[in-house]
């Protein structure tokens, strides 16, 4: 996807250029903006690919903006990336559990957050091809990826894009111990950079919007997470 979106909302002039300036290179059109209430404009007139978020800029706070972007439908399945100087867990647990896809600690390498944008980009261009099978079910919960859809017995769930991918692997592998390692592989490609915790939170996010039938999703000690079929 060389022709891609990418906004940028960030408030550091310095950190605008090397961004700038680093994907040059990638063919992408760069939207940049120094505030979350301009980013968020942007979102409602004009179509991005992925965001570039930091947590720390004036006026309203990296966090409480992501809640907004997710309100916009536009935007539910678009990947953001939150680029930040906190690096507390407590601050990136909270981004993936309002949404985010991914998070960057500041200081970062351009060549490492261009391998993430990547990642992203191409999770997002896979997610919109159509394909044969295109509904799994398994229990009460019925995936439908052609309309990207979540039902879980009547009721529709409304899950990230990372959820959904996850949610889909499982439905697609039942009974397969799968490492944190493999799901990332999976559902984002190989050689992208993560922590363990963050495949926790998004699995633990899952669970919680599934509700009973998320104890499906079983923590297999020392190893990684199987989707359990329900007898």
């Amino acid at each position: 996807m060389n022709k891609a979106v990418i906004l940028i909302i960030e408030d550091d002039p310095e950190i605008q250029e090397l961004l700038s300036l680093s994907f040059s290179k990638e063919g992408w059109k760069l939207i940049q903006v120094k505030t979350g209430e301009e980013g968020l404009k942007i979102l409602k007139t004009k179509k991005v690919n992925c965001i570039l978020l930091d947590i720390m800029l004036p006026g309203i706070d990296g966090l409480n903006i992501l809640k907004k972007i997710k309100d916009i439908e536009s935007c539910r399945n678009v990947p953001v990336i939150m680029t930040t100087a906190k690096g507390e867990e407590a601050d990136i647990v909270a981004g993936l559990e309002l949404g985010a896809d991914d998070y960057v600690v500041k200081p970062y390498s351009p060549k490492v957050l261009i391998a993430r944008i990547r990642a992203g980009l191409r999770r997002q261009e896979e997610s919109s091809v159509k394909k044969t099978d295109t509904v799994w079910q398994q229990g009460e919960i019925k995936l439908d990826a052609a309309r990207h859809i979540v039902f879980c017995g009547d009721k529709q769930i409304d899950l990230f894009a990372t959820e959904f991918a996850l949610l889909k692997h499982f439905l697609c592998n039942p009974e397969i111990v799968f490492s944190r390692n493999q799901i990332i592989e999976a559902i984002r490609g190989s050689d992208y950079p993560v922590t363990d915790r963050s495949v926790d939170v998004q699995i633990l996010g899952l669970r919680r919007k599934l509700g009973k039938a998320g104890d499906m999703i079983e923590t297999i000690r020392g190893v990684g997470y199987r989707f359990r079929i329900q007898e």
